[in-house]
């Protein structure tokens, strides 16, 4: 029913009901999950694709008997594409990689950006600091105001980017965080161009994901005093990973936001970051539990020694109120054992790149890690993120 804005909670509820007359169920706490009362068999829903995880076939065929039954749709046993990614599955090697062949190219088309004259390998542009300088001035943005055209094509193009950045590209992140929260002035438009130009050198990012014990891990950082406002901006990177914490993975949601509140320092920024990771760790750690991956307490690792110790309650706090005030909640969380905060050294976390506007040198030497490319392992380069 066209323009009817229910019609989405109608047509889900319509399905859930018609799906339980042969015994699927939504899961308790994730949504888009669902089960099967007695059969091995289990599937996400994201509007109208099934992503279907099986053991028989005749699990599969009972699934699309109960389906066939009301709804016309179509089938594929490969698992070539789900949600607009495309699949690479390699059951030999146990690994899975992740691509949007083509999504670039249409992108650029259609904001009709041309080709740039020199590769370009950063998504933004580096800010270099003054160091040495007592006094760290915050710099005034002076250029001239957007026309409403401008705005419109820059909207269009964090819009284009944004789900391709969190799919598939996580280089993409801080700089679409940037773009779209500055003020719509001639310097934004320059950041895009410029960002565009990065997406045209490299238009087709794979991720790679492993076979793994399935165990959560995050990596927590934080930029103080990075954004507008005297704002600071955290970074997390998810990943599944094996016991021993040995195994580097595909990230399965990478973050780059800005903290809204003000930090009044770069402890208490580290802080803020490792309290936002842990509240969006929370449903992922339901998630794997119920589809039967039990989890210990999840690891994150934050190369701040005053956070982790915050968290950890090994240090003596004297002028830290406002860490009371608003992270409270880490420490309860520690203490029951819902997550096990590490410090570790800068150069090991992988949130750092989501943080802060890195040279283009960096940027190639790091993209390995995070980006799949054939003989490049991430092995090869790991120890290199700061």
């Amino acid at each position: 029913w066209y323009g009817l804005k229910q019609s989405g909670k109608i047509a889900h509820d319509d399905l859930v009901a018609h799906l339980a007359k042969s015994g699927y169920k939504k899961a308790k706490y994730t949504q888009g999950l669902f089960f099967h009362e007695t059969r091995d068999i289990s599937f996400t829903l994201v509007v109208d694709d099934f992503g279907i995880k099986y053991m028989k076939q005749e699990d599969v065929d009972h699934l699309v008997a109960a389906v066939k039954s009301k709804y016309k749709f179509k089938v594929d046993m490969e698992g070539k594409q789900y949600i607009g990614i495309h699949l690479d599955w390699d059951y030999q090697k146990r690994q899975l990689i992740t691509s949007m062949q083509g999504y670039v190219e249409q992108a650029l088309k259609e904001l009709e950006h041309a080709m740039p004259l020199k590769p370009c390998h950063a998504p933004s542009k580096a800010e270099r600091p003054s160091y040495g300088a007592k006094i760290q001035y915050a710099k005034e943005d002076d250029s001239p105001e957007l026309n409403p055209k401008g705005v419109k094509f820059i909207q269009r193009t964090t819009g284009k980017f944004l789900y391709y950045g969190r799919t598939v590209d996580i280089t993409m992140q801080h700089a679409l965080n940037d773009i779209a929260t500055t003020k719509d002035r001639q310097s934004k438009m320059v950041a895009t161009k410029y960002f565009l130009d990065y997406a045209a050198t490299h238009p087709n990012a794979k991720v790679i994901y492993r076979a793994s014990d399935m165990i959560l891990q995050v990596d927590s950082d934080a930029a103080y005093l990075v954004c507008s406002g005297a704002r600071s901006r955290m970074g997390g990177y998810f990943y599944l990973g094996n016991k021993d914490n040995k195994l580097h993975n595909g990230a399965i949601l990478v973050l780059a936001k800005i903290i809204k509140n003000v930090m009044s320092s770069a402890a208490e920024a580290e802080t803020g970051a490792l309290f936002m990771n842990a509240q969006e760790a929370i449903p992922i750690r339901r998630c794997l539990q119920e589809l039967g991956h039990e989890q210990p307490a999840t690891r994150i690792r934050t190369d701040n020694s005053t956070a982790c110790g915050f968290a950890n309650e090994t240090i003596k706090q004297k002028k830290s109120k406002s860490f009371d005030m608003r992270f409270n909640w880490l420490l309860d969380q520690e203490q029951r054992s819902q997550f096990d905060i590490k410090w570790e050294a800068g150069k090991n976390n992988l949130a750092d790149y989501m943080t802060k506007h890195h040279p283009a040198s960096h940027h190639q030497q790091v993209r390995p890690i995070y980006l799949y490319e054939p003989g490049k392992s991430p092995e090869t380069v790991q120890g290199c993120v700061e």
